[in-house]
């Protein structure tokens, strides 16, 4: 079938691709109608890698998509042909300890797609566990299906949070997943969410959706003296780490009053500093994410209830034929850019 291939670093074509998959009982086929690009997608596109994931044969990318039932397993009960669904990327083994915790996020044994060497699905279809298939609702686009996977991150970091009614939180990074955490922590109670960058392009777009968001140009402002300012020198009660920079540690942690709470959101490459003692000394925890668990049918809730509205962050559409030019201006990191979206 015809695929986005990334042959190696900064080489993709879209050609035909020897890929066979078989629907089992539990399986539904599903005929891709939209993939977002995401940040880890670039990664591999532009370095060949994160980390230890290195790009070493023909992988095809994508893992942020939406599309139609054409064929379901015989064991299938809760999706029919002809369905709108997106889909959870990230297969875990059913048999492991992670899974039976709870956190199957974390299964080292998880097949999640576009991370090598498993293949992605900016394909023409593909063939996935009903389990991790969600129907969206009536009217509801596959494009916006497709943004259920990044927003189903800033839903785990709402969750790690455990916001409270009324809770002031930062954000730092207002890239697409900033965006999410912050739209995330708006519906999960907060009642004001400051959101920080050095692109004012994404701080005017973002400071337009609500004005509960407001935006803080870090390059621009001193964010530690803004956020102690306009909570009264008590700081927030929450802080999001979005941005996946190292340059922001720690001073991010001063942005929280006593007791507060860091989650860390943005991945990196490396260590970074951190001051034990302060952290002690104002009672802060720590919690980190990695993906997401059971979020998906939140996504979708929050959505259909008219709490998001995520077609506003999809900056701009090509189509499956313009895919390497997707990619192309995708990497080059346009500042009022949130998401761009392939369309098949």
């Amino acid at each position: 079938m015809k695929a986005l291939v990334l042959e190696e670093k900064r080489r993709l074509s879209l050609r035909d691709f020897p890929i066979t998959e078989t629907v089992g009982p539990y399986d539904v086929k599903i005929q891709i109608k939209a993939c977002g690009i995401c940040g880890s997608d670039i990664h591999y596109f532009v370095e060949g890698a994160i980390g230890s994931f290195i790009v070493k044969a023909p992988l095809i990318m994508g893992h942020e998509a939406a599309g139609i039932v054409i064929e379901k397993g015989e064991k299938v009960a809760n999706i029919e042909k002809g369905d709108m669904v997106c889909m959870e990327p990230g297969i875990p083994n059913a048999h492991s300890h992670e899974v039976l915790e709870g956190i199957y996020n974390i299964d080292p044994e998880v097949v999640f797609w576009a991370t090598p060497p498993v293949h992605g699905c900016l394909r023409e279809t593909v063939v996935h566990p009903a389990q991790f298939c969600f129907k969206l609702p009536h009217g509801m686009s596959a494009a916006e299906g497709a943004m259920m996977e990044p927003l189903a991150i800033g839903i785990e970091a709402a969750k790690k949070a455990a916001l409270k009614p009324g809770d002031t939180a930062l954000v730092v990074g207002s890239g697409t997943i900033g965006v999410m955490c912050a739209l995330s922590a708006l519906s999960g109670g907060c009642s004001t969410v400051f959101i920080s960058d050095v692109k004012q392009e994404k701080l005017d777009f973002i400071g337009a959706y609500d004005k509960n968001i407001v935006p803080v140009n870090s390059g621009k402002t001193d964010l530690l003296e803004f956020i102690m300012k306009k909570t009264g020198g008590k700081g927030c009660n929450v802080v999001f780490e979005a941005s996946g920079n190292p340059r922001v540690y720690p001073d991010f942690f001063r942005a929280l009053r006593k007791g507060g709470k860091a989650v860390l959101v943005g991945m990196m490459n490396g260590t970074v500093p951190l001051d034990v003692a302060f952290l002690q000394g104002r009672g802060v925890s720590i919690e980190t994410i990695f993906r997401y668990t059971n979020c998906f049918e939140r996504a979708i809730a929050l959505v259909n209830a008219g709490k998001i509205d995520i077609k506003r962050f999809i900056s701009k559409t090509f189509t499956f034929e313009d895919s390497l030019a997707a990619y192309e201006y995708a990497a080059a990191g346009h500042a009022d850019t949130i998401k761009v979206m392939i369309e098949l």
